[in-house]
């Protein structure tokens, strides 16, 4: 438990899976809220919490403490009907007015063209949209219009093409709805962008930046469904649109959630995949979100499970020992942290109390908890838009997200490992190596540099027999960071079938013609590497019979087919869940201009039980099927075309 926070005592007959109640929310809210007070500046504007700056500056990560702390202010407040016995909107309404008032030495930083100030911008018209008759409703006219005149300057400003823009809808229907000048084109051009980004089955792309990469992360749920949602209900009086878009995004939101459920695992933890996860169980806004409009297929009792249990994994965990948010995932961790995150960046976690808008009546507080379907049964189902395999086992609780559509990529540069790995889980993190190795196939040049998956290229799986899925993706390798996928005459292919904790990968290496290769890249003089998951504690993960493992989990990799030799990667202080991580690691040679490679992968709980006893491989030079059989009777097969 965290140090300095009191929660009410569980109650294990309403909520038998995590004791928590509505009654938690409200403390875990008010406890925040109570932390960060020693950390406001003389008038309230800023809130400056130590460590690492952004890349914005300390002026505007405190701005971002005001605001993102202002915006969990006002879902408790707003959620209690204006009860506020700690009186935090008396400090949020001293702060508004000095950091908004011009020459106060206490001054935010203006709203200019892409610039940081306007995603706290929107955080805090967010707030004011909530709070409105409690705080905005008190002011004056001319405090009013100062608050607005600030606001404003996101009217006359250029965002960057990716959720952004609904930063500036909501500033403008908060402008709007007060009745000041505001620009009404951000509003029909951030909703026009949404739907550009909508590739269907409830997934938006987080901007498309021209088409060079896929960007699928959490970023669509706490975001891109969140406000469309939201502004549908400041803006029903108002917009013409309204109405009819409250409907498609009801729709939308319904349909996200069937894959979104897959996300979370029994201990509780997100799926660790994508940027600003530090934001960590902001990842349940939407879970909440499909409960008050409608939109999720989950019972109440689930929609909590699955939303209280996240915020008590991390909070449990250790993610505010000292009473503040760190920049990390349990403990700080700024490897995984992006450039533009600050000390107060994680309190973006405060999307996450939107369920506090929801009444005390309401059956998401009022209903038992109940496992997810996740925790029901063994699944694997495919999601269509990001092109994710979606791969949960009830036995152990683990969520898996197989990746063959989410890269991230803008241009050549770095390995990301938030994107690029084959598999993600609820249960591991990738490893923040200079190259890539865990759950990572790779090319190793002549100098034993591993090549990198950047931008992913979706295949069409091939005909499969009912009830089985799979994904398959292929990349064009390179080897640093300065060279372009697009100039690669380097081709690997993928496919990913899985069962009960199991995976199949099937891998195809195309080499160029090998009299215009680059020496150091001679396929003939070339070996292969493939990595499994990776597992990390404060001890070192223990080897036995080729399985890794450490506090009750166990992974594994097999070789199936082209493979010569196995062996184990370690390293310290390259992973979020403890100092010593390890991975299991496959080597092979290339074979010529075509070369299969296939092994077979294991996460789970307890040490794996199966052993395959029959493997297939077939390349007709166009196609490609893989097989195996494992021991328990499971069979695994993907089939593509590459």
């Amino acid at each position: 438990m965290a140090t300095g926070f009191t929660m009410p005592a569980p109650d294990y007959e309403l909520s038998p899976i995590t004791g928590w109640t509505r009654d938690h929310w409200v403390a875990f809210a008010d406890q925040q809220l109570l932390a960060v007070r020693p950390y406001f500046s003389a008038q309230k504007a800023l809130i400056r919490l130590s460590g690492r700056p952004s890349s914005s500056g300390v002026l505007s990560d405190g701005m971002e403490g005001f605001a993102r702390t202002f915006m969990l202010a006002a879902f408790r407040v707003a959620g209690e009907q204006g009860n506020d016995p700690h009186g935090h909107l008396d400090l949020y309404r001293t702060g508004l007015l000095e950091g908004t008032r011009p020459g106060s030495p206490e001054a935010w930083l203006p709203i200019r063209d892409r610039s940081q100030p306007m995603v706290e911008a929107a955080s805090i018209a967010l707030g004011l949209q909530l709070t409105k008759p409690w705080l905005w409703d008190t002011l004056s006219g001319d405090e009013r219009a100062q608050v607005a005149e600030w606001l404003q300057g996101s009217s006359r400003s250029t965002c960057v093409d990716n959720n952004w823009v609904l930063f500036q809808v909501l500033i403008a229907e908060f402008l709007a709805g007060a009745g000041f000048e505001h620009n009404a084109a951000q509003i029909e051009h951030g909703l026009k962008r949404l739907d550009d980004w909508y590739v269907g089955d409830g997934w938006y792309r987080d901007g498309d930046n021209d088409g060079t990469g896929d960007f699928f992360d959490y970023y669509c749920g706490w975001a891109l469904h969140l406000y469309p949602v939201l502004w549908c209900g400041f803006a029903a009086n108002r917009h013409p649109e309204a109405q009819a878009r409250s409907k498609v995004y009801r729709a939308r939101l319904a349909a996200f959630m069937d894959d979104h459920v897959r996300f979370f695992g029994g201990n509780g933890a997100p799926v660790f995949q994508g940027r600003s996860l530090i934001y960590r169980y902001a990842a349940v806004a939407p879970v909440f979100l499909g409960e008050a409009i409608g939109a999720t297929p989950l019972s109440p009792g689930q929609s909590r499970r699955i939303a209280s249990g996240a915020a008590k994994y991390f909070l449990d965990g250790g993610a505010y020992d000292d009473g503040l948010p760190s920049l990390g995932w349990l403990s700080a961790f700024e490897p995984m942290t992006q450039g533009y995150s600050g000390p107060a960046s994680p309190y973006w976690t405060s999307k996450a109390f939107v369920g506090l808008l929801l009444p005390a009546d309401h059956p998401v507080w009022t209903a038992v908890e109940q496992p997810s379907p996740r925790e029901c049964m063994d699944a694997v189902q495919h999601a269509e838009g990001p092109n994710y395999l979606l791969h949960s086992t009830s036995v152990d609780g683990i969520a898996r997200v197989l990746n063959h559509g989410s890269d991230k990529y803008y241009a050549p540069g770095p390995d990301d490992p938030h994107y690029r790995r084959l598999a993600y889980s609820s249960h591991t993190a990738p490893l923040f190596t200079e190259d890539p190795v865990d759950n990572h196939f790779a090319v190793v040049d002549a100098q034993g540099t591993p090549s990198r998956r950047a931008r992913i290229h979706r295949l069409e799986s091939g005909q499969l027999k009912a009830g089985q899925h799979q994904a398959a993706s292929w990349h064009a390798p390179v080897w640093n960071d300065v060279e372009d996928p697009a100039d690669s005459r380097w081709r690997v292919a993928t496919a990913t079938a899985a069962a009960s904790g199991y995976e199949l990968r099937v891998h195809v290496v195309e080499t160029p013609n090998m009299g215009e290769a680059d020496p150091g890249l001679v396929p003939s003089r070339l070996r292969v590497r493939d990595g499994g998951y990776a597992l990390a504690d404060t001890r070192p993960p223990e080897l036995h019979d080729d399985v890794l493992g450490v506090g009750g989990l166990h992974t594994g990799i097999w070789p199936l087919y082209g493979y010569s030799g196995s062996g184990t990667f370690r390293a310290e202080g390259v992973s979020p869940f403890g100092q010593h991580a390890a991975c299991g690691c496959l080597e092979g040679r290339l074979a010529g201009g075509r070369s299969i490679f296939a092994s077979l992968v294991y996460l789970g709980g307890e040490a794996p039980a199966a052993v395959p006893t029959a493997v297939v491989i077939d390349d007709d030079g166009a196609r490609v099927r893989g097989h195996v059989t494992l021991s328990t009777g499971q069979q695994l097969e993907v089939i593509f075309d590459f």
